[in-house]
């Protein structure tokens, strides 16, 4: 049996080139993003990145703070809202670490993403400052559409055609085709070299399962990554997972690190 279990993070990214396209999940909350495997691409160096995910300019609400007195000033009322009770203190009262911390340090050249803001209007995310200043090319796509494109590459299809975004500007470049009398656009399939995935558990096959709402892309990444890297609360033996909760099946993944006490979940 293969040794799939990785010592540390940045033993499992060590051997990231220049270049690569690197899919991962980003959407708001710290829940269901590889925060450590991010944080050690950040420190391992690697540039000229292609990030695909479906909220590449979110920041960490807490991150808000420090990035507003460095960037746009103080935004009334942020800090209000980010202490105060609720949905909203609880997604943006952390500190954690998303996709942006790639963007800010100058390792990426082309992000592919549903939403490049931050949740907070008046904030511009790192991501929208870099492509105003020409850094990185942006490419925005509907984030029903993302999720399909990313399932379409790992299940090996061509693509598929979508009514989604019809003589919109989002038309702009795409096929167009008339299917039993309505107009659809082709939507090509997504693949990456490497995949980030946040799940619950592991076991020794690499097998995941995923808690709560914090699946959402990370099944779909997993699929459709060439080399696909999983960070984990634990890790157990082969049959000590229900197989019923099984989600993403071991054949595809290579590389499982372990979330020791006192790192970031």
């Amino acid at each position: 049996m293969k040794n799939k279990v990785f010592r540390t993070f940045q033993e499992a990214v060590a051997d990231i080139p220049d270049g690569s396209v690197i899919m991962l999940h980003s959407f708001s909350g710290p829940g269901g993003i590889a925060q450590n495997l991010i944080k050690a691409l950040r420190e391992q160096g690697a540039e000229n990145l292609t990030l695909i995910g479906c909220n590449l300019g979110q920041i960490s609400g807490v991150g808000m703070l420090e990035y507003q007195e460095s960037s746009s000033g103080e935004i009334p009322g942020l800090r209000e809202r980010i202490d105060a009770p609720g949905l909203y203190s609880l997604i943006l009262g952390q500190s954690y670490t998303t996709p942006a911390v790639l963007i800010e340090n100058g390792q990426v050249k082309k992000a592919i993403t549903s939403w490049a803001g931050t949740s907070v209007v008046g904030i511009e995310s790192p991501l929208e400052k870099a492509v105003k200043n020409g850094g990185i090319q942006l490419e925005i796509v509907p984030q029903g559409t993302l999720a399909e494109r990313i399932r379409a590459g790992g299940a090996g299809l061509g693509g598929f055609y979508s009514p989604v975004g019809v003589d919109t500007v989002y038309q702009e470049g795409r096929e167009k085709r008339n299917i039993q009398g309505r107009d659809y656009l082709l939507e090509t399939p997504l693949k990456a070299d490497f995949g980030f995935v946040r799940a619950y558990k592991a076991d020794l096959l690499g097998n995941l399962i995923y808690r709560g709402s914090s699946r959402s892309f990370n099944p779909l990444i997993a699929t459709a990554a060439r080399t696909t890297i999983a960070e984990v609360d634990e890790i157990v033996n082969p049959g000590e997972l229900d197989p019923e909760a099984v989600v993403t099946p071991g054949i595809f993944v290579n590389r499982i690190v372990r979330i020791e006490q006192g790192a970031m979940k």
